[in-house]
């Protein structure tokens, strides 16, 4: 007979988190001191939009996992859920886990590097460097961990020590991922030295390296040119105004969006409407990707996306939206978008302003513009996670042409667009602050 649990297993491995997450909830059930399964059960629920739910379960895993800790002495698996909580960027969960571990076991390279890390997300400058330190003192010669050293030095203000060590790191002998690693930071704090001459010729050296790391030569570079090609080409009015004027129900309110283009000034903008006490900010959250996902999950052909909408009905674009809700409120609790506005900042959402007009012909947008010198500078210098979109921004010729690119897609659907927008400016939010934030 198989299990409750190799039911969950194999469900995950089709690649259906749902249905592997009530399978392993069964199990747990079954078994409640089960942490394996309570770990699975917790990734699955992450993975199927239920955050809120799947993080409790990550972190009571990793409790109990602690409690096993006292007998064996070895916290390597609660370092492992430490690193799964901070990759789902559940910071204060890792401090709390990765805290307690090195307190246990304070010899053990791995947790304080986790440390250094974690009090760095949350800004935590001076508890991030004493945490590396400890790392180094245990792995004096991790060059990552001095990598990191040097970043964490930077972002306390110390540059010049920042800038001794990237450069002793240079000297030696690296391979090419530590190489990559270590211009990226010290063109970074080169920039706050005002060191401008030498920054550039870092950066270059940079983007040579990093189509020899599988991580962005393994990217689909042309993804996204091809979707802004396709979009472009198949947007226009009828599609977008289809279900403009339709009454939807008011469990499904049309969420706000903020976007623009990365480094653009969203992170501030969103800092100053998320204060607003009728504002509930989702920040960097996958929303649309996934409605978007269920679209195609809807309609199985080989259509493409912007064929999918025109052929999608009512029931079809209530659906997506109930989906969109379904998802936000697994994150954020049943609340979420039943008062006041909802702001969904996912910066590249502009890339999908059609899809978003059609499933939510009611929105509204923020888009904030920066002058493009500062936008693609800034994307140039940042280390950014690897993405079909960043790996963009590894050249400079790369990085100016797709914001060209992005651009020229807002400038020609917002001709098109239902959606009631706004054009931010970040110059004019930092020269004058509150009567450009009290429009």
């Amino acid at each position: 007979m198989i299990s409750s649990t190799q039911r969950g297993l194999a469900a995950a491995k089709a690649r259906n988190p749902g249905e592997a997450a009530r399978w392993f909830e069964k199990a747990l059930q079954e078994n409640p001191s089960d942490l394996q399964v309570k770990i699975w059960l917790g990734q699955c629920l992450c993975n199927a939009g239920r955050r809120g739910d799947g993080l409790t379960h990550l972190r009571q895993a990793g409790q109990g996992l602690l409690e096993q800790v006292h007998k064996t002495g070895h916290i390597g698996r609660v370092l492992d859920i430490t690193t799964q909580l901070q990759q789902l960027g559940d910071f204060p969960g890792a401090l709390e886990l990765g805290s307690a571990a090195v307190e246990l076991n304070n010899s053990d390279f791995r947790g304080f590097q986790l440390l250094a890390v974690t009090y760095s997300q949350l800004n935590k400058r001076s508890e991030a460097l004493r945490a590396g330190q400890r790392a180094l003192e245990l792995a004096p010669d991790h060059t990552m961990m001095q990598i990191l050293q040097g970043s964490l030095e930077a972002d306390a203000g110390q540059n010049g020590a920042a800038k001794e060590r990237l450069q002793k790191i240079l000297s030696g002998s690296l391979n090419a991922r530590e190489e990559f690693r270590t211009h990226k930071e010290l063109a970074r704090v080169l920039d706050k030295l005002r060191e401008f001459d030498q920054v550039f010729p870092h950066l270059h050296a940079a983007g040579r390296l990093s189509s020899t790391l599988p991580e962005y030569g393994n990217q689909d570079i042309d993804l996204i040119p091809n979707m802004l090609k396709a979009n472009k080409a198949g947007v226009d009015k009828e599609l977008l105004s289809r279900w403009s004027e339709t009454a939807f129900p008011e469990d499904q309110p049309p969420p706000a969006f903020l976007i623009g283009f990365m480094r653009s000034g969203t992170t501030l903008t969103q800092e100053v409407l998320g204060a607003h006490p009728k504002v509930f900010l989702a920040d960097e959250a996958d929303f649309i990707w996934a409605t978007q996902r269920e679209l195609h999950q809807l309609d199985k052909s080989s259509a493409s996306t912007i064929e999918k909408l025109r052929k999608l009905d009512l029931a079809g674009i209530l659906h997506l939206r109930q989906f969109y809700w379904d998802r936000a409120r697994g994150r954020f609790g049943d609340n979420a978008g039943r008062q006041g506005i909802f702001l969904d900042k996912f910066t590249m959402n502009t890339i999908d302003l059609g899809f978003i007009n059609c499933i939510f012909p009611d929105s509204k947008v923020v888009f904030v513009m920066r002058d493009p010198r500062d936008v693609c500078i800034s994307c140039f210098m940042q280390l950014m996670v690897p993405t079909p979109a960043t790996a963009h921004l590894l050249s400079w010729e790369g990085t100016a042409d797709f914001y060209a690119q992005v651009m020229d897609w807002w400038m020609h659907i917002k001709k098109l667009t239902n959606l009631a927008y706004i054009e931010f400016r970040y110059e004019d939010a930092v020269t004058q602050f509150d009567p450009t934030y009290r429009i």
